[in-house]
């Protein structure tokens, strides 16, 4: 693990909820909203770390915007064992953030902070409310009290409930190529990025695909150089990893949409109906829990093999 933890891109947002707790003016409640795999989660991490570090000195490097990792309170917000921070996310095994979290929370609420300093909510994917979570999520968010504050996390993608989007400040992130680029380079600490196929590279790649790419490719010893985007597919079906690997599974529509954004214009077999025609029955597999074997056993017939 590197020994400090660099913010890059950002940078507005970051300064400006940094100038708004300064001057005592940070609303109680925040959308964040922004592509997935951006840095969203990064950039309340730091503003974390800079909000409780604010009486010691050393701890938050705002010249920088960093911070060191070994440090205690850094542990403790990346461990969730921060006493006056309370995350929510989708557990790995279901479907929908539910409403035994959020009674979690209210819970956590109902106790005294410690050392009466401020609290923070931070619930990731807020479109993954299920109908009673979000109800009972808008009760506390109505009249939070002044020392709490929510911080929800949207991927732009999604639409979420309009009771809730009202009732919050709204900040949109981005990032610029030459940030993707920064960011991916410093993960590896080497001038990665230039080696990444082409095939994997365009303006719609978030950091955090393309560093979860170069971490599968390394350890299923393929190069990360001359794997274009046929042999991969080729070694994810043949392997059948649609079904047994999280990044795979995550990411398995971009890989399609990263294939015919390559071969729809450069091969006389596949056209915008070849292409519709996989679309529609991936939706259909993904949609009512169908057989992805014969789905990408096809895919492979019609379009990989020669």
């Amino acid at each position: 693990m590197r020994e400090t933890s660099k913010l890059i891109g950002h940078q507005t947002l970051f300064r400006n909820l940094i100038y708004l707790d300064q001057i005592q003016n940070f609303p109680n409640k925040i959308l964040i909203s922004g592509p997935k795999g951006i840095g969203k989660k990064t950039l309340i991490n730091h503003f974390l770390n800079y909000f409780y570090s604010k009486k010691y000195d050393t701890v938050y490097d705002l010249r920088k915007n960093e911070f060191k990792l070994n440090n205690n309170l850094s542990k403790l917000i990346s461990a969730n064992s921060h006493p006056n921070i309370f995350k929510i996310k989708k557990n790995k095994d279901k479907k929908i953030i539910e409403i035994d979290q959020i009674r979690e929370m209210i819970q956590f609420l109902n106790q005294t902070s410690f050392n009466n300093e401020s609290r923070f909510i931070i619930i990731e994917d807020i479109n993954l409310l299920g109908i009673n979570s979000a109800n009972a999520l808008l009760k506390s968010i109505e009249e939070p009290n002044n020392n709490t504050f929510f911080i929800l996390i949207n991927n732009s993608e999604f639409k979420i409930l309009e009771t809730i989007k009202s009732r919050c400040l709204e900040y949109k992130s981005n990032l610029l190529n030459s940030e993707v680029i920064e960011i991916v380079n410093n993960y590896f600490n080497s001038d990665i990025y230039k080696d990444i196929n082409l095939d994997f590279i365009n303006n719609y790649n978030s950091p955090s695909f393309l560093i979860s790419l170069v971490n599968f490719v390394e350890s299923n010893d393929l190069s990360i150089n001359n794997c274009n985007i046929e042999d991969f597919l080729a070694y994810v079906i043949k392997n059948k990893l649609y079904t047994s690997d999280e990044f795979i599974k995550e990411y398995l529509n971009l890989f399609i949409e990263l294939f015919f954004y390559k071969n729809i214009n450069n091969s006389k077999k596949i056209s915008f109906k070849i292409k519709k025609y996989f679309y529609l029955k991936l939706s259909y597999v993904k949609k009512y829990n169908l057989d992805f074997e014969s789905f990408f056993l096809e895919f492979n017939d019609k379009l990989l093999s020669e």
